[in-house]
């Protein structure tokens, strides 16, 4: 939308309301959770205000946040004003309205939550940013060791039992790989972790995202879930000796980063710390629910994309003579399928800011003005389905992002920032957006080299889809 267009569009009041004080947070808190869940409460929203900018409150609210009253967006327009660092503040602010107590990062404010005005922020991303690019070389060799173990546990499973549950197995490929990549090669199965990293950082991550999740549990009453996971902070102390294994494991391991974080001016443990909370929240997280769509979406697309997938994974790959970043490049089906499910499913749904100053918000047919100090909550799963943008938003179409279809990559925004940007230190896009990305195709090219067909079932999890194979037909 050019600027002209944008300067025509009327000014509005912003629709909504919070209802009465404290219950009026509640009451929206049980809707979120018990009485519509997330996608139906926002879509809701948005068909009741005729608007893709409102006011509501979202979870978890008292005693949980400080602060539920947001205004909502959820169209591919007014998204990216939360990427905008010179307008909106994301200091303390992570997934939600809430901040989990420092205690699960050893008492530092790790980098995730700290504002991009804090010189530290900028050092300890660029230390990010700086580890991935000399470690660029070992992504595909890593990744392509790790994964073969994942392939051995789906054939045992589905030879032995008639089904193999995928989202463990993809879990334990999740973490292996991010582990040795970090940890100068070494399986997290060498050391004091032994098997147990994956479980251990579920229940680390779990303890913090509690307020935004549900466990639907059927003889669990409404009330009691709610009182115990979204009114009060869970505290640190059930998962200390998990996440104290994890951190020992990693500080014993990765010794030439911390070196060169000292370089930096950053201590050891702060910055073992960060690299705990990148590998085990940041991107296993973001793995956890990631791996499981493309399986999921693929899956259910079935033999003619399968049938397409295979023929362009092993001609490139023939001619040019492996899995390398150029054949890898050269796959334009294999990216758009990676980017596809990015869209689809964003394994951050939330992202929440404060507005540095007054400033005006425009969606497709309206702006709207934001006031100093309010926050604003965007709802990607909605964003990036925006029917004004994309063409059958709600279908997953494998095509989508192939010649043409490659300028729509700018409103994919699963990285909290447009996929057609790179992370810089002054931003909060996601220092590992290229890696998952990358990691998304290698899978691809490896389940495809060895198989030619797959099929599944699929439901929900607290995060994400639970995906069970129910049979592979190798590669003929």
């Amino acid at each position: 939308m050019a600027s002209s267009d944008i300067s025509k569009l009327p000014l509005k009041e912003i629709p909504g309301d919070y209802g009465l004080p404290f219950f009026g947070a509640i009451k929206d808190r049980y809707d979120f959770h018990y009485n519509q869940g997330a996608d139906a409460f926002f879509r809701t929203r948005m068909k009741n205000y005729q608007s893709t900018v409102f006011r509501t409150n979202v979870p978890p609210g008292p005693f949980n946040a400080p602060n539920s009253k947001v205004i909502v967006l959820v169209d591919a327009v007014s998204y990216p004003i939360l990427f905008d660092n010179s307008k909106v503040d994301k200091e303390n602010y992570f997934e939600g309205t809430f901040m989990s107590s420092t205690a699960f990062n050893g008492g530092y404010k790790v980098c995730g939550f700290l504002g991009t005005t804090d010189p530290k922020h900028s050092t300890l991303k660029g230390l990010f940013l700086s580890t991935l690019a000399k470690l660029h070389d070992k992504f595909i060799p890593i990744f392509i060791s790790s994964i073969s173990e994942l392939f051995t546990s789906l054939e045992k499973e589905l030879s032995e039992k008639g089904s193999s549950y995928f989202n463990p197995i993809s879990d334990n490929l999740s973490f292996e790989f991010l582990f040795r990549l970090f940890c100068e090669g070494r399986s997290p199965t060498d050391t004091s972790l032994g098997t147990g990293g994956p479980k251990a950082v579920d229940k680390w991550v779990f303890f913090q995202l509690a307020p935004l999740i549900s466990l639907g549990i059927k003889f669990v009453p409404n009330f009691l879930e709610d009182l115990v996971l979204h009114t009060f902070p869970l505290p640190y102390f059930p998962v200390k000796s998990d996440h104290q294994k994890l951190y020992n494991a990693f500080y014993n391991n990765m010794g030439s980063i911390l070196d060169e974080a000292e370089k930096l001016g950053v201590k050891r443990d702060e910055a073992c710390h960060n690299f705990v909370f990148l590998a085990g929240f940041n991107s296993y997280g973001g793995m956890k629910v990631f791996f499981p769509a493309l399986i999921k979406w693929v899956g259910t697309a079935g033999l003619s994309l399968h049938s397409r997938l295979a023929n362009e994974i092993r001609t490139t790959v023939k001619t040019e003579g492996g899995v390398t970043f150029a054949a890898l490049e050269k796959m334009t089906l294999v990216k758009s399928v990676v980017y596809e499910t990015l869209r689809m499913d964003p394994p951050v749904p939330f992202q929440t800011v404060k507005a540095r100053k007054d400033i005006v918000i425009t969606s497709h047919d309206a702006s709207f003005l934001v006031k100093k100090d309010e926050l604003i909550f965007g709802y990607q799963p909605l964003a990036t389905r925006d029917p004004k943008v994309f063409k059958n938003p709600e279908e997953f179409n494998a095509d989508r992002f192939v010649g043409d279809g490659e300028k729509l990559l700018k409103y994919v925004y699963w990285s909290n920032g447009k996929e057609t940007d790179d992370p810089t230190v002054n931003d909060k896009q996601c220092p590992g957006k290229d890696l998952i990305v990358l990691l998304g195709r290698i899978f691809l090219v490896e389940f495809f080299l060895r198989y030619d067909t797959f099929e599944i079932e699929f439901g929900k999890l607290l995060l994400g889809s639970k995906v069970t194979f129910k049979s592979v037909t190798k590669s003929t």
